[in-house]
């Protein structure tokens, strides 16, 4: 069965404890915290500390995304923030190898996302240092994108490597997923969705988590 991460991005900031709390309730199994610089994508969202703050009020693990520029700089402290599992960008890292050792390093478990346009080719070497891959369906920065269908063999390659080497490592897809398109996406490997107007933006939040999982 997929696991299904929400991400915060799509909430109402103005109640966003009880928005974390709706889609918990709801049967979420993680929480999909993005956070941006406004370099590495145009957009700004939050750091550690909106992060360590919404930490004391929910108990779900929390996947947080680093879509920033030079991300080893902060792996402390996004740790001491409370994320549960810390993914950087292979496009923002000077050295991809060293991200990640730091992360596991710290004791959390380590992701890798590419963008669309980035082949899979290029995560191959690292993938036995990752707990989690992850596909970017749309361009990162922006929710409420549709999801790119091209992206959808890269979940399979992903998935194909993984078998090939053994490896053991959750395959997250993130941007435009929904209940129409996320069959396709397990389909082709997907272990973890990210959804996030389909979920925060549903009246029942847990009548769209489960759809989302059937």
């Amino acid at each position: 069965m997929i696991k299904i991460s929400p991400s915060l991005l799509a909430a109402d900031f103005s109640i966003l404890e009880s928005e974390i709390k709706r889609v918990e309730e709801g049967g979420a199994d993680w929480l999909h915290l993005d956070v941006m610089d406004g370099a590495f994508v145009p957009n700004i969202s939050f750091g550690p500390c909106v992060i360590s703050s919404i930490r004391k009020k929910s108990g779900l693990f929390f996947d947080v995304h680093l879509m920033i520029n030079d991300p080893i700089r902060y792996i402390d402290d996004y740790k001491r923030a409370g994320a549960d599992l810390l993914t950087v960008h292979y496009e923002a890292c000077q050295d991809v190898e060293a991200a990640l050792k730091a992360i596991k390093g710290c004791g959390i478990k380590a992701g890798l996302a590419i963008k669309p346009g980035t082949p899979v080719t290029v995560i191959e070497k690292y993938l036995n240092l990752c707990d989690l891959a992850l596909i970017m369906t749309v361009e990162p920065g922006f929710g409420g994108q549709k999801l790119i269908p091209e992206t959808v063999e890269k979940l399979r390659q992903v998935s194909e490597l993984c078998r090939a080497y053994g490896i053991k490592a959750e395959i997250e897809a993130d941007g435009g997923i929904n209940r129409s398109n996320v069959g396709i996406l397990r389909e082709n490997g997907m272990t973890v969705a990210v959804a996030g107007s389909s979920v925060f933006g549903a009246p029942d939040a847990a009548e769209a988590i489960r759809s989302m999982r059937s």
